[in-house]
C-alpha cells in the first residue's frame, strides 16, 4: 500500500504557491499500480482518493497508519467506480461483478473488501472515494441504468455533456460521499460551467479518457483569482471547498466527481457568472 496525506490550505496562502507547489499540493499524479493499493488521504472532509489495479490475483483494502483503525471501513463509507476491465468486489464474502463505468457503494462496519480482475490482460481499474460516516447504510452495486442521468449545455458553448448520478442520495442512501461521472460529447471541452463553489463541501475530480497526446487544463481558486493545473489521463485534482473547480481539454473526455461534507443536496452551489471570472 501507498498512502500519502495532503493538508489544508487557506485563500490566502496558495496565493504564494508556485506552479511545483501547486501541483504537490493538489494534484494526485499516479493512482493506478499493478497489483498495490494508492491512497491519499486530505484533510478537507477527511477525504480519501484512491486506486486499485489487481492483476496477479486479488487485492485486498487495509486500513492505512493515517486512519489508526482495525479495517479501512471501521468508520467510514465507499465509493468505487470501476475504469477499467471487468473486475468484481467482493466484500464481506459477496462477490459483485462491475463493469466498466459501473459503480458500487459500501456502508460503514464492512470488514474485509477484496478487488479482483476477470483478466489480468485487461486489468479492472477500481477508482475510490471514501468519506467519514456516521451509521451504516447497504451495499449496493449502481449500473449505468440505475443512474440519475442529466443532459447540460450545447455544442455552442462547447459544454454539452452527460451527468450520471451514481452515488447520490436520490438514487441510495449514503452518510455524506457523493460521487457521478460526466462525459463530454465530441467536440465539446469545458465542464461545470458556468463555475462555483460550495464552502460546505470540497471535490475531487478525476479525469479519464483522455486521448494520447491530449491534456485537461483543470481550473481552480477563488472566483475573483482563478488558477490553473495541467493534468494528463487518469489523474485526480482536490478542490477546496472555497476554490472553484473547472475545466477545459484540448479534446473531449470523461471526468468522475467525488464529494463530501456538510449536506446531500447536489444542487447547493454559489454560482459565479462567466463574466466574472477573473
Amino acid at each position: 500500500m501507498t498512502a500519502e496525506t495532503r493538508y489544508a490550505s487557506s485563500p490566502a496562502a496558495v496565493q504564494r504557491w508556485n506552479t511545483e507547489e501547486t501541483r504537490n499540493e493538489l494534484l494526485i499524479d499516479k493512482l493506478f499500480e499493478k497489483d498495490n493499493v494508492r491512497l491519499v488521504y486530505s484533510h478537507y472532509d477527511r477525504f480519501i482518493t484512491g486506486g486499485i489495479m489487481p492483476v496477479a490475483g486479488p487485492v485486498k483494502l487495509e486500513a492505512p497508519d493515517q486512519l489508526k483503525a482495525v479495517y479501512f471501513l471501521e468508520r467510514r463509507e465507499l465509493g468505487i467506480i470501476n475504469v477499467g476491465g471487468a473486475g468484481t468486489v467482493t466484500v464481506d464474502g459477496e462477490a459483485f461483478e462491475i463493469a466498466y463505468k459501473e459503480a458500487l457503494y459500501v456502508g460503514r462496519g464492512k470488514q474485509e473488501v477484496l478487488f479482483s480482475s476477470k483478466d489480468a490482460g485487461s486489468p479492472a481499474k477500481f477508482y475510490l472515494n471514501s468519506t467519514p460516516a456516521h451509521k451504516e447504510f447497504p451495499t449496493r452495486h449502481v449500473t449505468r441504468k440505475d443512474a440519475e442521468v442529466v443532459t447540460l449545455g450545447a455544442m455552442e458553448t462547447s459544454n454539452h455533456r452527460t451527468i450520471n448520478k451514481l452515488i447520490v442520495s436520490t438514487v441510495l442512501p449514503t452518510c455524506q460521499l457523493q460521487m457521478g461521472m460526466t462525459e463530454l460529447k465530441t467536440g465539446s471541452v469545458w465542464n461545470t460551467m458556468p463555475a462555483h463553489t460550495h464552502d460546505r463541501r470540497m471535490e475531487v475530480y478525476f479525469y479519464f479518457e483522455v486521448p494520447q497526446g491530449q491534456s485537461v487544463c483543470h481550473f481552480w481558486g477563488q472566483p475573483q483569482e482563478t488558477r490553473h493545473i495541467w493534468m494528463q489521463n487518469e489523474q485526480a485534482v482536490i478542490s477546496p471547498p472555497w476554490s472553484v473547480h473547472s475545466g477545459a481539454g484540448t479534446s473531449n473526455y470523461t471526468f468522475i466527481w467525488g464529494m463530501a461534507g456538510e449536506n446531500l443536496d447536489y444542487g447547493d452551489m454559489d454560482v459565479c457568472a462567466i463574466p466574472d471570472l477573473r
